[in-house]
Order: C-alpha cells, then structure tokens, then sequence
C-alpha cells in the first residue's frame, strides 16, 4: 500500500506540473460553477455557496468536519443563508478509491458518508489494509460487496477526480482544506480548517446585505 501511495503521489504531482508550476505572480481562476456532477448540502438557491476542496486522509479536514462544520451546518446551512460543495482533493491512491465509493453512495447519502468517514479516520486510514478496511466502512452505507468492487474499478470516476485536481490547482488549491465562499479564496491566514468563529465572520461578510 505504502508503494501504492508512492506511485500515486509521483503521479499525481507530474499531473500538476502538466498544468503549470504555481507561483504569486500566477493569476488564479475562480472555482468552476456548482454543475450537475457535484453535491450539494443544503438548499439550491442559498445565497452563500461554500465550496470545499478536501483530503479524506487529511487530519486537518477532519478536524473542520468534527468541530467547525456542525455549528456551520446548524447556524447557516440548515437556516437556508448557505449550502455546501464537498470536492476531494486526492493527496493519495486512498483519497482515489474513498472519493470513487462517496460517488456510488446514493446522493442522499454523500455526506453522511464523508462524516463517516472523516469521524471514523484513524481507524481506516491506519489499518493494516486501508482499502479494505475502507470498503468494509461502505458496505456499511449500503453498497453491496459487488457494488464496492466495480466502484474501486470505475476508470471514470477516477478521471474525473483528476480533472477536479486540475480545476482546483488553477486556482490556487495547494492544501487542503481549501475553501472558497461565493466563488472567492479567503485570506490565507483565514482559509483552512479555521474555528467557527472565523469563518461565521467570513460567511457574514459574503451574505448579501438587507
């Protein structure tokens, strides 16, 4: 597995140098739209859209998922004033295959599905077999051991986390989380797995004004 990790990190940084080193004198594109291909939490037409890169192996992401995100859900996603884009940033083979079994869980799902696993990382991500341990975690949200297997081995849903990678290091995602608030990239020293405190200014700041 750690040869695995290895190759994909070769991989997948070869892939980021085809798009360009980054640098500060390097103009940054806005995050591609909301579109068909993403879930989303929370409803339609909130005005603030929260679009989130993350590593489902990050211990940064996780933090944000357990301790900041509640009161984000309970303060502005449940009240209707924001919704919610999760798209994974792959750091590893293993981001790979958990962002391939996010996508096979039903959509009504997605989410519960990542605070699984995100409640439940130190245990899967240092398990003696990741990837098992992994798909024992989506047999539990309801895939079938067939339906675990033919997503680990959808050739498309990989390409299309590539493709996100791409999209997210044209603008400016290198770490994760990275967050953008209708479309724009905090300050640096205000992005990332901030505490609420924070990011209730930076959601308030982007709400449209009465």
């Amino acid at each position: 597995m750690r040869k695995m990790w290895l190759a994909w990190a070769v991989f997948f940084v070869a892939l980021l140098s085809v798009a360009g080193p980054s640098s500060p004198a390097r103009s940054e594109e806005p995050p591609p739209p909301v579109g068909d291909q993403d879930r989303i939490l929370g409803k339609a037409d909130a005005p603030v859209t929260i679009v989130e890169y993350g590593s489902l192996t990050c211990p940064h992401c996780a933090e944000f998922d357990r301790v900041t995100l509640p009161d984000v859900r309970k303060n502005w996603i449940e009240t209707g004033k924001a919704r919610l884009v999760f798209r994974v940033f792959p750091l590893n083979q293993l981001d790979v295959s958990a962002a391939k079994l996010a996508r096979c869980v039903p959509a009504d799902r997605y989410y519960a599905f990542i605070d699984t696993l995100y409640q439940d990382q130190a245990t899967w991500v240092r398990a003696k077999d990741p990837e098992q341990a992994l798909a024992g975690i989506a047999r539990l949200a309801g895939l079938s051991e067939d339906k675990v297997k033919s997503c680990l081995g959808d050739k498309s849903v990989e390409d299309a986390v590539v493709a996100t990678a791409f999209a997210a290091e044209k603008s400016g995602v290198q770490s994760t989380p990275t967050f953008f608030i209708n479309g724009a990239k905090p300050p640096e020293d205000k992005n990332g797995a901030q505490p609420y405190e924070v990011f209730n200014q930076l959601l308030t700041a982007a709400s449209p004004k009465s």
